[in-house]
């Protein structure tokens, strides 16, 4: 992603990735899964849940836990899923004739490697389903290993199609975590919390594009991940993000509901109302931001924290040195330490 993309600013909570980080636990000692934290950028020790975690960090730490526990995920289903796996998963892929069949391979790989869920694909001329299913009924489901297979399926499905695949509805069969604003950065979509069962939702007629990947792309795709398949490139699917993107390309500082309305097409009334039904807010989308900004430029240093400070409309250094504590239980100087 380019640096100049919002999105590629976006920075999760700790608390999103905490159900990973106790599935390494199970793969690692302790002193293992410190140093995988340290040279992944985040620290050792308990992280508080207010914390934020840069899609830099978030990458860094999958592409040395995966070849690291021998596990291509990581602690987070009962068995290990052994190294080259997704490498062949995106092997069957390739062959598939199209995105439908692409779909019902992912199921029937999948369902030879895990023993805690089956994925069952439920077809219909105007929904395909993708749906994990307990082999046993009270087995808990696992947040984040959860988000990132059914994140694989879509991420996977976009690459061979060659374009961001529509998705019409994602459900979850546990409770709306505190942090269910982090899944808007992931799925381009709505997001349902408390569902019977884990499931993601596809229109088939969107599913026309031909697959054509080659051998060399596979490899790249594979070299990168998850950056292709976690983080959605699109802005499109919930207004917090088009406020977001909005904001990046004005004078974010200055910008104003109205403003962001006006650019929606949309009363400030109603933008202010459909934020709401998102659980968030223009002023929490322009604190975010912000927060945001001060991260990257802490990490890129080629500026003092006093300037950073300035430029992101703080109206004292100490003030930002509080804000950014609360953000990301550090200070600014020893963040970018």
């Amino acid at each position: 992603m380019p640096d100049n993309d919002p999105i590629a600013l976006t920075t999760v909570s700790a608390s999103f990735i905490q159900d990973w980080l106790d599935a390494l636990r199970v793969r690692c000692t302790p002193d293992e899964l410190a140093a995988l934290l340290t040279r992944s950028g985040l620290q050792a020790g308990p992280m508080a849940p207010a914390q934020r975690v840069t899609l830099h960090e978030f990458v860094k730490l999958y592409q040395l836990a995966a070849p690291e526990t021998q596990d291509e995920m990581m602690g987070l289903w009962s068995r290990p899923i052994r190294p080259r796996a997704l490498q062949h998963l995106v092997t069957v892929q390739r062959e598939a004739g199209s995105l439908t069949s692409a779909l019902y391979r992912f199921s029937t790989f999948w369902n030879l490697m895990l023993d805690d869920f089956r994925l069952d694909l439920r077809t219909d001329p105007d929904e395909l389903e993708l749906t994990l299913v307990p082999y046993v009924s009270d087995t808990r489901p696992q947040r984040f290993g959860h988000m990132l297979l059914l994140k694989l399926a879509h991420g996977l499905l976009s690459w061979l199609g060659g374009a961001e695949t529509p998705v019409k509805a994602v459900h979850f069969a546990f409770a709306r975590p505190d942090f269910a604003a982090d899944y808007a950065v992931v799925f381009p979509c709505p997001v349902i919390f408390g569902a019977k069962e884990t499931s993601i939702r596809f229109d088939p007629r969107q599913f026309a594009r031909p697959i054509n990947r080659s051998t060399e792309e596979a490899s790249d795709f594979l070299e990168r991940a998850p950056i292709d398949w976690i983080f959605t490139r699109s802005r499109a699917h919930t207004y917090s993000l088009q406020v977001r993107a909005f904001l990046y390309g004005a004078n974010w500082q200055t910008c104003q509901l109205s403003d962001a309305a006006n650019d929606l097409k949309m009363t400030p009334r109603t933008l202010n109302r459909r934020l709401k039904d998102e659980a968030t807010s223009f002023q929490d989308i322009k604190d975010a931001l912000r927060r945001d900004i001060a991260i990257r430029a802490l990490q890129e240093g080629a500026v003092s924290i006093e300037q950073i400070a300035y430029e992101t409309g703080f109206s004292a250094p100490a003030n930002f040195h509080r804000a950014f504590r609360k953000w990301t239980n550090k200070t600014p100087g020893a963040y970018r330490a």
